[in-house]
């Protein structure tokens, strides 16, 4: 028998968003991982915001939106508003009922940028970090460090010498029509007026000079989970230096992975004395700065399969996780979005290694 096409809306729902949700969706496992670790981040966030005044959105919700955001490949704060608005997994990931309001986009980024202060993102991801490691998946010695580039949200036309504000615009227009050619333009020089920390700059030969920031991630070699990570300009030496910034916090750290990009005398005798072992990828015999000490054994060999791991970190924040292009201006900006990305890189990874359905 044909049912009728007929709409029946209830007047009324008992029915949950958790109820909703199937007991096997691999969002659960994930925020019972995130609502632990806002559940220690509570006190933080209690100094973050006055005792008067109209209450904010609850950080915790925010957060928990955020993380979504990445998930999902949410362009903007709008379309995830939009999404918030009608789609039932969303709200219960959330914490928001079928009857609560959804946020103004613009609040929802003010309050954003209320957290920026806090080192939120930072703590946050740490938090992660330290439910991997309860659960037994890092090792705590073994590690891998890489850094790529991530575009800025700023044009080769705001790129303009220092002593003057922008291009003029012809015709009226808005878009000026620039014509670089011929032009010398350098770091030294020049300076975006539309986020003067971001630097021209190109990862390799060959390939085209863009506006961008540095993305540097310290990874354990157990699982592939990312530990330390930060944002910097864009520099020939900033991979190097992040790298010995970071590895500061790994105490019992005994290898590290890399590519040839940092088979440097400087960088590879910083390693040795700090008692770290590089397993550094060897350029041509004549240029590379190790020996057979550290080649000839079949651990070099393990680190150098796995630190490609690496790559999946980058290929998700980026491909994902929307951060091949930043849409935030500003380092602190990026770097806080960076570090929140590879939280849930983290949360991902995670639910994976140890999810098991009934």
């Amino acid at each position: 028998m044909r049912g009728d096409d007929e709409g029946t809306e209830g007047m009324w729902s008992y029915v949950t968003p958790s109820q909703r949700v199937r007991a096997d969706h691999p969002l659960r496992p994930i925020r019972e991982i995130t609502n632990t670790v806002l559940k220690e981040l509570s006190p933080r966030f209690s100094k973050l915001y006055s005792k008067r005044g109209r209450p904010s959105i609850p950080p915790e919700k925010l957060l928990r939106a955020l993380l979504l955001q990445a998930f999902y490949t949410i362009r903007s704060e709008r379309q995830l508003m939009e999404q918030l608005e009608y789609n039932i997994l969303f709200r219960w990931f959330v914490g928001l009922g079928m009857d609560e309001s959804v946020w103004n986009p613009t609040t929802f980024t003010k309050n954003r940028d209320r957290l920026l202060g806090g080192e939120v993102a930072w703590r946050f991801f740490q938090a992660v970090v330290e439910q991997a490691r309860s659960r037994g998946l890092l090792s705590d010695e073994h590690f891998t460090v890489d850094g790529t580039l991530i575009e800025a949200w700023a044009s080769h036309k705001s790129f303009v010498p220092k002593d003057e504000d922008g291009p003029e615009s012809k015709g009226g227009s808005r878009n000026a029509e620039v014509d670089f050619r011929g032009q010398k333009r350098s770091n030294k020089t020049h300076q975006s007026t539309t986020d003067p920390d971001a630097l021209l700059f190109r990862k390799s030969h060959g390939t085209e000079s863009k506006l961008s920031y540095s993305a540097h991630v310290l990874m354990d070699n157990r699982h592939g989970l990312a530990v330390e990570g930060c944002v910097t300009q864009a520099t020939s030496f900033a991979e190097r230096e992040a790298a010995l910034l970071m590895l500061r916090n790994c105490e019992h750290a005994r290898t590290l992975a890399a590519d040839k990009g940092y088979d440097v005398a400087s960088f590879v005798d910083e390693l040795r004395e700090r008692g770290v072992t590089p397993h550094v990828a060897a350029k041509k015999p004549g240029y590379s700065a190790l020996d057979g000490r550290t080649t000839r054994h079949s651990s070099y060999a393990i680190s150098q399969r796995k630190r490609k791991l690496v790559e999946q970190i980058f290929g998700w924040t980026k491909s994902v996780g929307v951060l091949r292009k930043t849409r935030h201006r500003g380092k602190d900006r990026v770097d806080w979005m960076f570090v929140l990305g590879l939280a849930a890189y983290n949360l991902i990874r995670i639910r994976n290694l140890t999810w098991r359905t009934a």
